[in-house]
């Protein structure tokens, strides 16, 4: 039988996220385009491998069994780049890279700096991603490396086919305007303290969001949400506008200088950031090349 990388990977993540439309943002094509790649399978193997069901999609017993098969034939083909590339003596190729807007800000061009001295045939593509989509683009093959966050209280899902691999925490303070507190609070401030307020925090649909409302109640109060934002810079332009406190971390504030007073928190909720890439391509040269600079390390 005759198929693509291409039409195997549509499969699987059909059985994975169960809309075309789902798929087709996850790999970048159309949904016309998916549904052409589905097409192609069916005709080369002679089967109908998926069927609808409302306004989803789901495989037949003969494309769940297709799309398993498939996971191993995607897996084997990494493999093979993987060997191919550790033929060379040189670091060459293309790694397409997701990252959220204070990664791209703040690490990914010094990273990308050292790159350019360190691997002149290394090119880099990156990708500007809402931070909670990054994991699904790793999974998906969309792209090869991602920089994302991971919560302790609210952990990123775990693929035995995904690593993820931690680069550095940071820890939440309290971002509040000016003149909230006149008098010195307590060094830290105890994050009970901010029960009164007004907040500016994520949707609960995101990990961040879910993060420190799940911080807030463990310290024993639900925080009094009045605006739900996910931008960075309006979330701080709010707060420096006297209309709620919200929390912060270093990264953060340098992605957007900000008048508004920083308080720390205790308990301080925190942020892991991590690199996510499938465990098949670990052996990449251009991958672990990439990751060494992540890390601090020139190679």
């Amino acid at each position: 039988m005759n198929w693509t990388g291409a039409q195997l990977r549509s499969l699987v993540e059909l059985g994975r996220r169960g809309t075309i439309t789902a798929v087709a943002a996850a790999l970048g094509y159309t949904p016309g385009g998916v549904s052409q790649q589905i097409a192609a399978l069916e005709r080369a193997t002679g089967r109908e491998l998926l069927r609808r069901v409302g306004r989803r999609v789901e495989l037949t017993e003969a494309g769940r069994t297709l799309a398993q098969h498939a996971e191993r034939i995607l897996a084997a083909e990494a493999e093979a780049v993987a060997a191919v590339e550790r033929t060379r003596t040189e670091i060459t190729g293309t790694l397409r890279v997701a990252l959220f807007a204070t990664a791209a800000a703040d690490i990914l061009p010094e990273a990308l700096r050292r790159a350019r001295e360190a691997h002149p045939g290394l090119a880099v593509h990156s990708r500007d991603m809402e931070v909670d989509d990054v994991y699904d683009a790793v999974a998906s093959g969309t792209v090869d490396l991602a920089l994302g966050l991971d919560y302790p209280d609210v952990p990123i899902r775990r693929d035995p086919a995904l690593r993820v691999r931690h680069l550095r925490t940071e820890r939440f303070a309290l971002a509040a305007p000016p003149g909230t507190y006149p008098d010195p609070p307590p060094e830290p401030l105890p994050l009970t303290d901010t029960e009164p307020l007004p907040w500016i925090l994520p949707s609960p649909s995101t990990y961040y969001g879910r993060a420190i409302r799940t911080a807030c109640r463990r310290a024993g109060f639900e925080p009094r949400v009045h605006h739900e934002v996910t931008d960075t810079a309006a979330t701080l332009a709010l707060v420096e506008a006297g209309i709620g406190v919200t929390t912060v971390t270093d990264l953060m504030l340098r992605l957007r200088p900000s008048r508004v007073d920083v308080l720390p928190l205790a308990p301080a909720p925190e942020r892991h950031i991590v690199m996510i890439y499938r465990t098949t391509a670990e052996p990449l040269p251009t991958l672990t090349s990439l990751i060494a600079l992540l890390e601090g390390d020139p190679g």
